[in-house]
């Protein structure tokens, strides 16, 4: 597949794989100087490049780094972001820091990852009553912990 983008900002850097195994591409950090995130802070931090997927049925998908999250506490600040097919701007992150610790991003730095998923849109249809399931409508935690 193939996915066209832009830089929109000098020091932007294109999405890459860190490996022939990589489901994401990095996005990078596309500042002229460092942020420091302070903990429970939060900022958008610019990618420098806008995308144009190929149709409307695929999405992008902007995902944490495993390595931010789990060792400094970083993490996006709306879970996961979504990249409609129709969006044609700059790809910002919002990351918050987590930890306890002030966290100084580099420009450069790898700050996310880019997936891209095929996408289906529903017809939603409103109804009297849904199917009963042996779960029914049992939630958080009520299939147990094991």
């Amino acid at each position: 597949m193939q996915v066209t983008f832009k830089l929109t900002r000098p020091q932007a850097k294109a999405p890459s794989y860190a490996t022939t195994g990589s489901a994401a591409a990095d996005l990078c950090a596309a500042t002229e100087e460092a942020v420091t995130l302070q903990p429970g802070q939060r900022a958008m931090i610019p990618t420098g490049i806008a995308i144009q997927l190929p149709d409307v049925g695929y999405v992008a998908l902007v995902c944490a780094r495993s390595g931010l999250a789990v060792k400094h506490g970083l993490a996006l600040s709306n879970g996961v972001g979504v990249i409609d097919s129709d969006y044609r701007g700059e790809i910002q992150v919002g990351l918050i820091n987590q930890s306890q610790t002030a966290y100084t991003i580099q420009p450069g730095e790898r700050i996310a990852q880019l997936m891209i998923m095929p996408v289906v849109q529903a017809a939603f249809v409103q109804a009297e009553s849904l199917d009963e399931t042996e779960r029914g409508s049992g939630g958080f935690g009520s299939t147990g912990r094991l």
